[in-house]
């Protein structure tokens, strides 16, 4: 089964788009050597929001965007939905975090799998989005994996749900606020700057964080910052000029790495867990095919 990729598509974005997606899904490695340097997942996601806000707000001057940030600065009605996604966004970082530092990479795989199903079904809900038959097979199949994790765990599969969910969550506020991704971006992470560098720092001051304990912690750090905002500024400049098609196809690199990540690094891969896999597979590839019929459809 195949894609095609439109004659215009611009190569320099694509190749973007393909980085972004390579880069979260190697992360894994980077998290866990923070934490076997002793990192928590909370001083990672600080150091990560440390790092990239000032990056973004590079990529807001750069894209001429300031204008835009100070009017919407002033909007408390467009500021508000956008504070919500911005503690979204770090609660969805920390679980993550958390779970590929405590082997549980192959859950999160699941989460990144699960959300583009998630999101066809509240687009089909909260905005009365018609779905096709092939969608509603796509999200009976992905409905089945999910109820095969839980039994292959041994209870309700929370880490790919709340991964899958809160992206999901985000999507559906953020299509409601007309605002550019990359001044929304940047309100998002100014709501957890604050937080984030009293919660750095007062690891700094007490002498109990990982940052300035060892050469190799303290790299870490500022690599995951670094390396936390390069995919952020690739996907931003292919998200502006790769069609949608091509964005929903790509998408699926990062769980499909993350769950090589995971086997490899001998997590359990039980039939059971094979087999809930295996529907959202099929799932994953009634929703692929489905995008390049409509893609067809339109050009």
């Amino acid at each position: 089964m195949t894609t095609t990729i439109p004659p215009k598509t611009d190569k320099l974005a694509l190749a973007a788009a393909i980085g972004c997606f390579v880069s979260w899904g190697v992360f894994p490695f980077l998290f866990q050597a923070a934490g076997r340097a002793g990192a928590t997942s909370w001083e990672v996601v600080g150091w990560r929001v440390v790092a990239a806000l000032p990056c973004l707000f590079v990529m807001v001057v750069a894209t001429g965007q300031l204008k835009a940030l100070k009017t919407l600065m002033r909007q408390p009605r467009l500021v508000g939905p956008l504070v919500f996604t911005g503690l979204l966004i770090g609660a969805n970082w920390g679980v993550y975090t958390w779970a590929v530092q405590n082997g549980q990479t192959l859950a999160t795989s699941f989460g990144y799998y699960l959300n583009p199903l998630l999101n066809m079904l509240v687009g089909a809900w909260l905005f009365r989005e018609r779905l096709s038959l092939t969608a509603w097979i796509a999200i009976a199949l992905a409905t089945v994996g999910v109820a095969l994790q839980g039994a292959a765990t041994g209870g309700l599969p929370w880490i790919a749900l709340f991964i899958g969910g809160t992206f999901c969550i985000y999507g559906a506020v953020r299509k409601q606020v007309p605002v550019e991704a990359q001044t929304g971006l940047f309100v998002e992470t100014l709501v957890l700057f604050l937080p984030s560098v009293g919660f750095v720092g007062w690891e700094l001051v007490h002498g109990v964080g990982a940052f300035g304990h060892s050469a190799l912690a303290t790299t870490l750090m500022l690599l995951i910052g670094l390396l936390s905002t390069l995919p952020l500024i690739a996907f931003s400049f292919a998200a502006r000029r790769l069609p949608l098609s091509v964005l929903g196809f790509l998408q699926f690199i990062q769980p499909t790495l993350l769950f090589f990540v995971g086997a490899v690094q001998g997590e359990p891969v039980t039939a059971m867990r094979l087999a809930s896999f295996g529907f959202i597979w099929a799932g994953v590839a009634v929703f692929i095919v489905d995008l390049v019929r409509r893609h067809r459809e339109r050009a």
